[in-house]
């Protein structure tokens, strides 16, 4: 029997009803009320965290002496983040260094632990620290993959769509 997952407000009771298998369901207790103004100030609190993550990442970045540095807005267009920087390393060397001091500065300044990928062969690193995303590359692996350009796509409104 396929499980399917309904999540829907009842009228009447104010409860959240949880379906988890066709013909079982199940009740949960009364849901809770949240005001707009509380979700907007746990918005506006999450939006200045990421923008103050953002900060931290350029300060390190400027520091480490990476080349290059592209700050994308991609709030909006992926639920992986709301920022990606993307920038380059003059060797495996200096790409690896920059990621240790730029892991170091986020964890230094209350983030938490990044998760890191491509560290011990230094072509491409990427950091994903929750709400920015960096990407750090050597200068030839960049070109061939220009990542950038596809994050960087214009907007389409839709009423152009068909």
């Amino acid at each position: 029997m396929p499980i399917l997952w309904v999540r829907r407000r009842t009228e009447r009771d104010g409860n959240l009803t949880v379906r988890i298998r066709k013909g079982t369901t199940l009740r949960t207790a009364p849901a809770k009320r949240i005001t707009a103004s509380a979700f907007s100030q746990a918005a506006d609190r999450g939006v200045q965290a990421a923008l103050r993550q953002l900060h931290v990442v350029r300060e390190s970045l400027a520091d480490s002496k990476a080349e290059d540095i592209v700050f994308i807005d991609i709030q909006g267009k992926s639920a992986l983040g709301d920022h990606m920087v993307v920038a380059s390393g003059r060797s495996s060397r200096h790409v690896a260094a920059v990621c240790d001091r730029l892991i170091s500065d986020i964890k230094d300044a209350g983030f938490g632990i990044p998760r890191v990928e491509g560290l011990s062969n230094g072509d491409w690193v990427l950091i994903d620290s929750g709400d920015v995303i960096i990407h750090i590359f050597r200068p030839e692996i960049r070109d061939f993959y220009n990542i950038e350009k596809m994050w960087q796509t214009p907007e389409i409104e839709e009423e152009k769509l068909h």
